[in-house]
């Protein structure tokens, strides 16, 4: 893995076709759902931030992931992936299987959502504290 990763086409570029596809359409629903994103390699991945770190993505041998960024996620969201192997946070996927992109969609808007709520409540306790 080449260590002077920039930006997400770096990152992607290191990998065969087949698997850049597939990260490469998980990249561009993510950036449909939310065009205000930020792409960012952070921990060596990609990511993307929106009021905070909103979601990463990475390939490994056997699997590729899409983190959440909380355990609140894969729990809430546990009969939708239940086809998935989840842990606190991550979904794995492989090419055979990706994610479709109705489920990334909805991910990424509840990510959205609770980054948002987290700001307000930042927000408020800022002006409680004034």
């Amino acid at each position: 893995m080449n260590l002077q990763i920039k930006n997400i086409d770096d990152y992607l570029s290191n990998f065969p076709e087949n698997i850049r596809l597939v990260l490469e359409e998980l990249r561009q629903t993510i950036r449909d759902t939310a065009p205000e994103a930020e792409e960012v390699i952070s921990y060596g991945i990609p990511a993307f931030k929106y009021k905070g770190m909103l979601v990463y993505f990475a390939a490994y041998k056997k699997h590729c992931s899409l983190f959440g960024g909380t355990g609140g996620l894969t729990e809430q969201m546990k009969e939708e992936l239940k086809d998935y192997k989840t842990s606190k946070g991550t979904i794995q996927f492989t090419l055979e299987k990706p994610l479709p992109k109705e489920l990334v969609e909805k991910i990424v808007r509840l990510r959205m959502k609770q980054n948002e709520e987290m700001q307000i409540a930042k927000n408020q306790k800022k002006i409680t504290k004034k």
